[in-house]
């Protein structure tokens, strides 16, 4: 495991129990009461089968710099694959993308996007340029 991924990894982990209280706000939802009385469910995803959530935290700052900017690396310099690669080829079904605050307790901003249907805007902004870019990163 390289170095650069270890400092990475480490410092964006702080953040997963903040992002887990997000992302479930916006998954679960309360279960109608026929299936609470009758078989002990008081909530359900919305989606019923393994739901796959990447997650991107950018530092302090960059949100005030690039508000709307959404942006995931196309390539590393030790040949491994990319979010961008893993997204093309099919994997994960949402991404949390969000801008650490300054205490680094928290979020400025943040999206839950749909990989579904951001990849399907993908195939429809099939343009020569991204069709390269899909095939340089698959």
């Amino acid at each position: 495991m390289d170095a650069a991924y270890s400092i990475n990894r480490h410092w964006s982990d702080q953040f997963i129990p903040e992002i887990r209280r997000i992302v479930g706000a916006h998954l679960l939802s309360v279960a109608p009461d026929h299936l609470d009385m009758r078989q002990a469910t008081d909530l359900l995803m919305l989606d019923g089968r393994d739901v796959r959530i990447a997650a991107r935290v950018r530092r302090h700052g960059y949100a005030g710099r690039y508000p709307y900017d959404f942006t995931i690396r196309s390539r590393l310099p030790s040949g491994s694959p990319t979010e961008l690669a893993k997204i093309v080829n099919g994997d994960g079904d949402w991404l949390f993308y969000g801008h650490a605050n300054a205490a680094e307790t928290g979020f400025d901003l943040w999206w839950l996007l749909d990989l579904r249907a951001f990849r399907a805007g993908l195939i429809r902004q099939a343009s020569n340029g991204f069709r390269q870019l899909c095939q340089s990163v698959m």
